[in-house]
């Protein structure tokens, strides 16, 4: 992207919705995404910063006057300047308090918003870490009147599911822009993140003024992690601030440049990827469709739920990975037709069981939440319907290719058949002659495919007519001697399609094997992919348990027993469902049905023949 777009449009009346356009520009990275969201009061200087992290000096606006120059949430997608293969996606949201705007409610949407799209929330504020600050942090508070973790189905109006939070949101930076005090605490240094940690501190008592006083706090640590703090100096002149984006770098105040670096690099090195709960790295399409589904609730007027937004993009990624993997197999398919027709069913098999393979390795790679294997069961069906139709698409060039030859191999048998050539006196010994000889030509030929008897006893049986034409008017054999012929003849055909019946019932048999490998390659993958997943959620539940630990030492250390016993059942809780026993062979067991249906019926016809 050479310039940022408008992500979330945000009208006059209030109302809020996706920019389509921004959507396609999403949807073509399939990278994972580093997403770093910008809030703050307007005209503090968001832009710069954004435009700092983009490596450009221009591109998000930002104006010189009092008026708010960003609406809604504006994206730049830039190429991650650390991490290779990743995509780093810079949300610049527009500033809170804009008095233009008259329209809280909006404000808090748009937080909101920043909050549920971003892997790191940078919030931005003027002067200190003091309580006009941390007023403006109200949106925090209200973040569990805008957004629920379960589904409306799942959880009460009443349950409050905020301990949740911080398994969905965001690592948390607070940039102080033109910070003019001295780092020091009772009279000693401190660093940044000290002066944030002791700005968060909590105090003890239970009155209306120091709830007040407690909650954003509270807020801020329950609901985020990573807490960051950075500073900056003063960049430059007011004459200069209003021209800031013509600036150069070597006008600016150096400790401004510096920090500004210090933060940059910290955003890149630290900053995770976007990623749900249960360990799914999310690509830049997944983002937009996560935004679709949020801003859809919003305008809907429900509250919208994580949950619900991690299903319907589990339903869309899922939908996605059958297509793509279904893609994989055409696409190496295809890249073989000029091998069609296979000399063998087998050599067909080997094919389809290589490509098979890569397709489910395409699907497990990009499939999450998929609820009792609905879309790999759909996917090993539809793989099923294609290795039919490739089938057939070889059968069929074989039958060609058969065809062609004995057009060949019998065009001087047919011409004597035309010229009159057996209608004479020896004529069937003849015709016997070139007829066998034909047989051992064609068998003898190469590359004639998995059809080959079929189309032989197909012509054989053609030509009977004729060949019994032939017998009849040959008057040098008796009558007994034809007999003989005839019943030499059919016991031929009857060999041919013993033969065919033989060769049917092994290629059943190895197609079988086929379909018995593909199910066993189904379950072990989806074994495989259960581990790796529980293994994830176990590491973010101990992640989780530390992060709960370290909230409830703050509890203790600032006297909130009562806070501190609620923390000690929630990570009462986690402990309980980390150390909940899992039984996965009871859980591939009960998976295996759908998957191997369709074999387990073959493989009663094959008992039937």
């Amino acid at each position: 992207m050479e310039y940022p777009v408008c992500l979330i449009e945000n009208h006059e009346d209030g109302t809020i919705q996706v920019n389509n356009n921004a959507l396609e520009i999403l949807s073509r990275y399939n990278q994972k995404v580093v997403v770093v969201a910008i809030v703050g009061k307007y005209r503090t200087g968001k832009s710069y910063l954004m435009n700092k992290l983009a490596g450009q000096k221009n591109g998000f606006a930002l104006g010189s006057t009092v008026q708010s120059m960003t609406k809604g949430i504006w994206m730049w997608c830039v190429p991650h300047p650390v991490k290779r293969d990743h995509t780093l996606v810079l949300l610049d949201t527009e500033g809170l308090g804009d008095v233009e705007k008259g329209n809280s409610q909006n404000d808090s949407w748009i937080f909101a918003l920043a909050v549920l799209l971003s892997s790191t929330l940078v919030f931005n504020t003027m002067g200190t870490i003091d309580q006009q600050a941390m007023d403006q942090l109200h949106y925090v508070t209200e973040l569990t009147e805008k957004i629920r973790v379960k589904s409306a189905e799942q959880a009460s109006d009443f349950e409050d599911d905020s301990s949740e939070f911080k398994r969905f949101f965001p690592s948390f930076v607070w940039c102080v822009r033109d910070f003019n005090l001295q780092l020091q605490l009772n009279g000693k240094d401190i660093t940044e993140d000290e002066y944030l940690k002791n700005a968060l501190t909590l105090k003890p008592g239970l009155s209306t003024t120091i709830r007040n006083y407690n909650l954003p706090r509270e807020c801020i640590l329950h609901y985020f992690h990573s807490h960051k703090c950075f500073v900056f100096d003063r960049p430059a002149s007011k004459t200069d601030l209003q021209n800031l984006d013509n600036v150069e770098e070597s006008q600016l105040d150096p400790e401004f440049v510096k920090q500004t670096k210090k933060f940059c690099a910290h955003i890149y090195e630290q900053s995770p990827v976007k990623t749900l709960p249960g360990g799914y790295r999310m690509s830049g399409r997944g983002l937009g469709d996560v935004a679709v589904s949020y801003v859809e609730a919003i305008r809907s007027g429900s509250i919208p739920s994580m949950e619900n937004a991690v299903l319907a993009l589990a339903k869309i990624e899922n939908s996605r990975a059958v297509q793509e993997a279904l893609s994989k197999y055409d696409e190496m398919m295809n890249q073989c037709l000029n091998k069609f027709p296979t000399e063998t069913q087998e050599e067909f098999l080997n094919l389809d069981k290589e490509f098979h393979t890569e397709a489910l390795k395409v699907f497990m790679n990009l499939t999450f939440k998929d609820e009792n294997q609905e879309y790999q069961s759909k996917l090993k069906e539809e793989l099923g319907h294609k290795k039919a139709a490739y089938m057939k698409q070889n059968e069929e060039a074989s039958v060609r290719k058969c065809r062609a030859l004995l057009q060949e191999l019998s065009a001087a048998m047919e011409k004597g058949i035309s010229e009159g050539k057996f209608a004479v006196s020896g004529g069937y010994k003849l015709f016997s002659e070139e007829k066998e000889s034909l047989q051992t030509d064609y068998r003898k030929a190469t590359g004639k495919g998995v059809k080959s008897l079929e189309v032989l006893q197909e012509f054989l049986e053609e030509k009977k007519n004729v060949e019994s034409s032939i017998l009849m008017a040959d008057k040098s054999l008796q009558e007994k001697e034809k007999k003989l012929a005839e019943q030499r003849s059919q016991a031929e055909a009857a060999a041919r399609e013993q033969e065919i019946l033989e060769k049917a019932n092994m290629d059943l048999k190895k197609n079988l094997e086929n379909e018995q490998e593909s199910s066993k390659m189904h379950v072990e993958m989806m074994q495989k992919k259960m581990d790796e997943d529980r293994e994830k959620i176990k590491a973010e539940n101990e992640w989780l348990i530390k992060e709960k630990l370290k909230e409830q030492q703050d509890m203790l250390d600032a006297g909130f027993k009562k806070q501190s016993q609620m923390l000690e059942d929630e990570i009462k809780q986690l402990r309980e469902e980390k150390s909940q026993p899992q039984s996965l062979i009871g859980e591939i067991l009960q998976l295996i049905p759908p998957i191997v249906k369709a074999v387990l019926s073959r493989d009663q016809k094959d008992q039937c023949i």
